[in-house]
C-alpha cells in the first residue's frame, strides 16, 4: 500500500498562529522545538531521538502560517502571472509543513499514543481548512487558470507542462472556480469529512488493539511451537493480535472449529460492537458526507468526481473491469467451496462450511493435492534474509543497487532498521527505513511512505520507509513469515524504489505521487521477484541449517500457485466492488444502516458468496475510510494488468538482467508523474498492456 497524507493544514487567521509562537503546555515555536531549525542529519532526515510530541502542535501550526505567507506572496506580486513567478514558487512553498508532517504520520501510524491521536483529531479539520485555502484561493487559481490559457505559446518542457497541467485539474476538482457562497459550504463539508476520517483512524487502531484474543494452549491446537512461542503472554496464556484484513492467518492451522470460529468473529466484529470503537456510524457519515460533496462539485456521486484524476476515468470503467473478473472468479471459488464441503462431510460430524472454514480446510486440501505445507516453507523465509539477500539482491542485479545499513541515524523504534543506498557508480539514492514488526501503537496493514520527498528543484534526495506488521518472535530466535508476507515485503519496496528512483524536479510530481491506479504498478511488479529462481535460491535458506529451498519444494509451490486462486482473487474483487458501491450513492440516497448496505451491495455486486467475505469488512476498511483509496481500491487490479504485462515484457527480454533493469528504472520507475500514465507505458512496452497475461496468471485464461 502507498500511503502519504500531505497535510497543508489550514488558514484560520493571525490570532491562532500568534498563540502557536509562545510557550504553553502545547510546546513552542522557538529554538527549543526540535523543527525550528533544519534536520542537521543526513538527506535532512529527522533525529526520532530528539522530536517530543508537544513540538508537533506548534511546529505544524507555524509550517501552515509560513506557507499562506508564501502564497500571499505569490498572488500579491504585481508582475504577470507566469510559470516561474507562480508555479515555480508555489512548488517551494510548504517546506517547513512539509517536513514536520513527514515525522507526524510516522508517529501517528506507527508509535502512536492518546496524546497524537488527540492531537491528530484536534488538527485533521485545521489540515483540510488550510488545504482549502490554497486550492479554493480564488487570486491563486486566477493567476494559473492564466498560464494555462497561454500553455501552448509557452514552450515548456514535459515536466513543466505537466506541473501546469496537473495544478489546473487540481484546482478545478477542489472546487476553484466555485461561486464564493459554494466554496463556504464546501470547506464546511472537507473539514467534517477530514475530521471523521481521523476518527475512523483512530476507532480501528483501538479496536484492533483490543480485539485481539486471549487462549490456552489447548485451544490452539495446530499452530507451531515456534508460533505458540511468538503468541505466549507473561501470565501464560497466548494472545492472537489481529491483522487489518478480514482473515487473520492462523485460520489455516488452527484444528479446533469453535476457536476458528472465535478467532474469525473477532476480526469481523472488531469495529461493530457497539462500544467506543464502532465506526457503523462513522462510515455512514464519511459516504453521506462524500456523496454531498460530490454534488456540490457537479458530480452524480464521489467516484465520479475522484476517478476524474485517474487512469481509469470513470466509474462505468472499473465496475465493468471489475464485473468482468467478478462472473470467471466467483465461479471458480464456489467450485473451491463445494470441494472443501465435500471434505467436511467426511468429518465425524459434518457441517457447513462457514469463512472461519475455509482456510483451514483449503489447507488441508493444498497438502493433498500438491503435497505443500504452509509450516514446510516458513523455516526458509526469515524477515533480514528476504530483505538483504532476496530483495536487496534482486535491486544489485536489476539496478545496480547496493547498501550500507546506518546504525548511526536514530529512529521511531528500537526495531527499525536503515539503510543508505548507491547506485552502481558509488553515488548516493538515498536512505530507507524498514518497520517490520507488530506492536499495540502501530496501524495495521502494511505501506510505503517518505520523510523527504525527491526534488532537484528543493536539491533533495529521497528519504523512504516500508511498515509491515509480521510478529516478531522472541528474543534470539529468527522472525520466520508466510509466503504472502515475503510478497508483501517485495511489494512495499516496489513502492520505496518508485520513490527512490525519482528524478523529478518538482516535488509534487515526484516519485509515488501519481495516480492510484498507477501507484501500485512498480510495487505488484516487484512482487514476482519473490518467486524468481535467482533470487528465491539467494534468500530462501533454512534458518537452523542454511541449506537452501530444495527444488522438490520450489517446484511444488510453483504447482501449487493457482491453488485457492478463486477464493483470493475474489476477496479482492468483493472489496473493491464494495468501496465503488459506498462511492457511487448519490447525495440523495442518505444511507442508515451500514451492515444492510454492505450485504445488499455483496448481492448487486454478485460477490454475495457466504464463505467468501470480502478482504476487508466496511467497518474496518481503512483504505477507503481512513487511508486515502476512497473509489480506489480496485486500483490494485487494474495496476496488476499492467505489472503482469511489463513482466511479460521482462520474460521476452531475458529476464532479471541489468540492461533490462536500466530501461525500467527510466522509462518508468524514475519518471513520476512527469507524463501521462498511458503514453509512458507505451513509450516503453511499444504498445498498450494487455490484460491477457494477468488472467493467464490467475488461470482465468
Amino acid at each position: 500500500m502507498f500511503k502519504k497524507k500531505l497535510f497543508f493544514g489550514m488558514l484560520m487567521g493571525s490570532a491562532i498562529f500568534m498563540n502557536s509562537c509562545s510557550k504553553s503546555a502545547n510546546g513552542s515555536w522557538d529554538e527549543t522545538n526540535y523543527f525550528y531549525a533544519a534536520s542537521e542529519l543526513p538527506y535532512g532526515t529527522t533525529d526520532f531521538s530528539k522530536v517530543k510530541t508537544a513540538d508537533f502542535k506548534p511546529a505544524l501550526l507555524e509550517g501552515m502560517r509560513q506557507q499562506i505567507e508564501e502564497i500571499k506572496k505569490i498572488t500579491s506580486n504585481p508582475d504577470a502571472p507566469t510559470f516561474e513567478n507562480t508555479l515555480v514558487e508555489l512548488e517551494k512553498t510548504g517546506q517547513l509543513l512539509s517536513r514536520v508532517s513527514a515525522s507526524f504520520n510516522i508517529l501517528t501510524g506507527t508509535e502512536t499514543n492518546e496524546e497524537l491521536q488527540a492531537l491528530e483529531e484536534e488538527l485533521s479539520p485545521k489540515f483540510a481548512a488550510h488545504n482549502d485555502a490554497i486550492y479554493l484561493n480564488g487570486d491563486l487559481f486566477n493567476r494559473i487558470k492564466k498560464i494555462y490559457e497561454q500553455k501552448d505559446t509557452l514552450n515548456l518542457d514535459t515536466e513543466s507542462a505537466r506541473l501546469l497541467e496537473n495544478y489546473y485539474n487540481k484546482f478545478i476538482l477542489a472546487g476553484a472556480d466555485l461561486p464564493d457562497a459554494e466554496k463556504e459550504k464546501l470547506k464546511k463539508i472537507n473539514e467534517e469529512i477530514a475530521s471523521l476520517n481521523t476518527k475512523f483512524g483512530t476507532q480501528l487502531l483501538n479496536a484492533t488493539k483490543s480485539g485481539g484474543i486471549t487462549l490456552t494452549k489447548e485451544e490452539l491446537e495446530g499452530l507451531s511451537q515456534q508460533d505458540l512461542d511468538a503468541l505466549k503472554q507473561e501470565d501464560g496464556t497466548y494472545k492472537i493480535s489481529l491483522l487489518s484484513t478480514t482473515q487473520q492467518p492462523e485460520l489455516q492451522n488452527l484444528v479446533k472449529k469453535e476457536t476458528r470460529q472465535k478467532l474469525f468473529d473477532a476480526s469481523w466484529n472488531r469495529t461493530s460492537k457497539g462500544d467506543a470503537n464502532d465506526t457503523r456510524q462513522t462510515i455512514l457519515d464519511i459516504a453521506n458526507k462524500r456523496a454531498e460533496k460530490a454534488k456540490l462539485l457537479g458530480y452524480d456521486n464521489y467516484a465520479q468526481w475522484s476517478l476524474q484524476s485517474q487512469m481509469a476515468k470513470t466509474p462505468e470503467a472499473v465496475n465493468k473491469f471489475l464485473g468482468d473478473m467478478i462472473e470467471v472468479s466467483t465461479k471458480i471459488a464456489e467450485k473451491e467451496a463445494e470441494e472443501i464441503q465435500n471434505l467436511i462431510n467426511q468429518e465425524e460430524v459434518p457441517y457447513e462450511l462457514s469463512a472461519a472454514d475455509w482456510n483451514f480446510y483449503s489447507e488441508k486440501i493444498r497438502k493433498a493435492k500438491y503435497d505443500l505445507d504452509e509450516n514446510e516453507i516458513k523455516p526458509y523465509l526469515e524477515v533480514w534474509s528476504i530483505l538483504e539477500n532476496g530483495i536487496f539482491f534482486m535491486a544489485n542485479k536489476m539496478y545496480g543497487m547496493t547498501y550500507t545499513e546506518r546504525k548511526d541515524i536514530p529512529t521511531w523504534n528500537k526495531d527499525v532498521r536503515v539503510y543508505e543506498l548507491f547506485n552502481e557508480d558509488k553515488t548516493p539514492i538515498g536512505l530507507f527505513y524498514v518497520d517490520f514488526f507488530k506492536r499495540d501503537s502501530k496501524q495495521g496493514g502494511a505501506w510505503m511512505s517518505n520523510i523527504v520527498e525527491q526534488s532537484t528543484l528543493l536539491n533533495q534526495k529521497p528519504v523512504i520507509y516500508n511498515v509491515c506488521n509480521y510478529t516478531k518472535a522472541p528474543e534470539g530466535q529468527p522472525t520466520l513469515i508466510t509466503f504472502d508476507d515475503t510478497i508483501t515485503m517485495f511489494h512495499e519496496f516496489g513502492h520505496a524504489l518508485h520513490g527512490l528512483f525519482a528524478t523529478q524536479k518538482y516535488p509534487s510530481l515526484s516519485g509515488t505521487n501519481v495516480a492510484r491506479d498507477f501507484v501500485e504498478f512498480p510495487s505488484q511488479f516487484h512482487e514476482h521477484f519473490a518467486t524468481y529462481p535467482e533470487v528465491l535460491k539467494n534468500y530462501a535458506k533454512h534458518y537452523k541449517t542454511g541449506d537452501v529451498m530444495p527444488d522438490a519444494l520450489i517446484a511444488k509451490m510453483e504447482k501449487a500457485k493457482n491453488f485457492n486462486k478463486g477464493y483470493s482473487l475474489t476477496e479482492i474483487l468483493s472489496a473493491s466492488a464494495l468501496d465503488m458501491s459506498w462511492h457511487t450513492i448519490g447525495a440523495d440516497q442518505k444511507i442508515t444502516d451500514a451492515a444492510k448496505f454492505e450485504a445488499d451491495a455483496l448481492v448487486k455486486n454478485k460477490t454475495a458468496i457466504k464463505a467468501v467475505p470480502p478482504r476487508y469488512g466496511s467497518t474496518f476498511f481503512n483504505h477507503v475510510f481512513g487511508g486515502g483509496y476512497a473509489a480506489g481500491y480496485y486500483a490494485y487490479l487494474w495496476a496488476e494488468m499492467l505489472d503482469h504485462d511489463a513482466f511479460e515484457w521482462l520474460k521476452e527480454n531475458g529476464g532479471m538482467t541489468r540492461e533490462n533493469g536500466q530501461i525500467l528504472r527510466e522509462k518508468i520507475f524514475s519518471r513520476g508523474n512527469s507524463e501521462d500514465y498511458t503514453e509512458m507505458y507505451k513509450k516503453f512496452r511499444g504498445k498498450e498492456a494487455s490484460v491477457d497475461p494477468m488472467l493467464k496468471y490467475h488461470g482465468l485464461k
